[in-house]
């Protein structure tokens, strides 16, 4: 019983502001060459309903990084863990949980441009590429051009196979949802952060894949580009 309510507990926060964030420092490498994020905050200053009032689809940005504690709240909101038993920020069909997340990084202090995709498990960063991507997944999503604006974008994949074993079919439809549930998470704590974010559903899928580096069984959903408002 505790644990559960401790999970709701966070469960509660993932959208409020997140007052005093931890300062950046260089980031920490593991074993694997993997990348620890700053722990996200679990109390912030601003409401859910303040968020939920000022959240808008903001298309431009200033050319002010992001703060590694920044991308660690927003990456966490999307799919952070939020329970000991695995539970995380956004619901899903059976507890199955088929989102993959990736970053593409062009401005955000201390962590080099590129694309990496983010392990909810220890809360950290798997590189992939090496190279500023933004202008390359603008072009993939019909060269709309705030995509490249964007600080950093998140790029929410689905492994439909990973829902249908149990689901059937209609587990595709349940994987949709999911992307959604995590998609307004982003949202609503960029806001909480004051920044802005915009989610864009239209793009090449095959082109975005291959820029990104997904797996054949990922396909990608969403695409967010976030950054400091103007």
């Amino acid at each position: 019983m505790k644990t559960t309510i401790l999970a709701l507990l966070s469960l509660l926060t993932l959208t409020l502001g997140c007052a005093d964030l931890p300062s950046d420092s260089s980031p920490v490498s593991g074993p694997a060459g993997n990348i620890k994020l700053p722990p996200p905050d679990l109390k912030g200053t601003v409401s859910l309903e303040e968020t939920l009032t000022q959240r808008r689809s903001i298309r431009e940005y200033s050319a002010v990084p992001l703060s590694l504690a920044e991308v660690s709240q927003l990456l966490w909101a999307a799919q952070g863990i939020t329970a000991e038993w695995g539970g995380r920020t956004a619901p899903s069909a059976g507890g199955l949980y088929p989102l993959e997340v990736y970053l593409t990084v062009g401005r955000v202090a201390t962590l080099a441009a590129g694309i990496y995709k983010y392990l909810p498990a220890g809360h950290e960063l798997q590189p992939v590429k090496n190279t500023d991507v933004q202008a390359d997944v603008a072009q993939a999503s019909l060269d709309q051009p705030w995509v490249a604006d964007g600080s950093i974008v998140i790029v929410i994949a689905g492994v439909y196979e990973r829902t249908t074993v149990k689901y059937g079919e209609r587990g595709i439809r349940y994987v949709w949802l999911e992307a959604g549930h995590a998609a307004q998470n982003i949202c609503l704590q960029a806001t909480a952060l004051d920044l802005g974010a915009v989610t864009i559903g239209a793009f090449h899928d095959d082109q975005l894949q291959k820029v990104v580096g997904m797996t054949k069984d990922e396909t990608p959903l969403y695409v967010i580009p976030v950054g400091k408002n103007k």
